[in-house]
C-alpha cells in the first residue's frame, strides 16, 4: 500500500488552516505535498505576503514538495454553459475548476505565469494539480514540454515528461452541503480497501478542517496510512 498526502489551496487566504492540517501530517511522520495557488481568486498574490513565502521555502527545503495549483484557482463566468462546464463547476467544484474550459493558449498562459511567480518568491515547481483536478487532456504534453514530472486528475497519475500513467484512488472530503460532506466521509470509509491494489492520494482542504466530522475524518485518513506514506508524488508511478 503506498498513500501520498497533499496540501490543496495553499495560499496566504488559509494560513492558519495549512499549519493546522501541517501538525496533523507531522504529528503522524508525514510530510504533504503543498499545492500553492499563485494568486488565490485574484485577491492573494504570492509575492505580497513575503513572510508566508519564507514559510514554503522552509517546508520546501525540510521535504515538503511543491506543486503549482492552478493560477488563480477560479474558473471565468460562463454565459452558455454546456453539461461538462456545469459538472466541473457546480458538481466538482464551486466555480473553481479554473483549468477545465480554457484554451490552450490561456492554459500556456497561467502556468508559465504561475511558474514565473513560484520562481520569483525562491519556489521550485514539483508538479503540477488542476483546481477540482480537472483538465482537458490535451494539457499533458503542455506540461511536460515545460519539464513537469507528476499531475493528478480524479482516476490517474501522470508523470508529463515521459508520457506515462497511472490509476489511482484518490480519498478527499467535501463540505460544501451536508449531502456532500455525508456522501465524501461515506465514500473515504469504504473506499480504503482500493488502496491495496491501486496507489492512493488523501488530500486535504484547509476549509474543511473548520468542520469537527471532517477532521476527525482527517485524523482516522492519516492514522490509516501511517507508515505507508509515500514521500514523492512520482513515486506512485513506479
Amino acid at each position: 500500500m503506498l498513500v501520498h498526502v497533499s496540501i490543496h489551496d495553499v495560499s496566504p487566504a488559509f494560513r492558519t488552516e495549512i499549519e493546522d492540517a501541517l501538525a496533523l501530517c507531522h504529528a503522524r511522520g508525514v510530510k504533504p505535498a503543498l499545492l500553492v495557488v499563485p494568486n488565490f481568486h485574484g485577491e492573494w498574490p504570492l509575492d505580497a505576503h513575503p513572510d508566508f513565502c519564507a514559510r514554503l521555502r522552509e517546508l520546501q527545503a525540510d521535504g515538503h514538495e511543491i506543486y503549482l495549483h492552478g493560477y488563480f484557482h477560479l474558473s471565468r463566468p460562463r454565459e452558455h454553459a454546456d453539461l461538462r462546464w456545469l459538472f466541473a463547476q457546480k458538481i466538482a467544484s464551486a466555480g473553481e475548476a479554473e483549468f477545465s474550459d480554457v484554451s490552450a493558449e490561456e492554459a500556456c498562459a497561467r502556468i508559465d505565469d504561475g511558474m514565473r511567480m513560484l520562481t520569483a518568491v525562491g519556489l521550485r515547481m514539483d508538479g503540477f494539480v488542476a483546481p477540482a483536478w480537472s483538465f482537458p487532456k490535451w494539457l499533458l504534453p503542455l506540461l511536460g514540454e515545460r519539464g513537469c514530472r507528476f499531475t493528478e486528475d480524479h482516476t490517474h497519475v501522470y508523470d508529463p515528461a515521459s508520457g506515462r500513467a497511472r490509476p489511482s484512488l484518490v480519498l478527499n472530503f467535501a463540505s460544501r452541503t451536508p449531502l456532500r460532506l455525508w456522501s465524501s466521509v461515506a465514500f473515504c470509509r469504504l473506499a480504503t480497501g482500493a488502496a491495496r491494489v491501486l496507489p492512493t492520494r488523501v488530500a486535504l482542504h484547509p476549509k474543511d478542517l473548520h468542520v469537527a466530522l471532517l477532521r476527525r475524518e482527517t485524523e482516522r485518513l492519516l492514522d490509516w496510512g501511517r507508515g505507508h506514506f509515500a514521500g514523492t508524488g512520482p513515486s506512485l508511478l513506479v
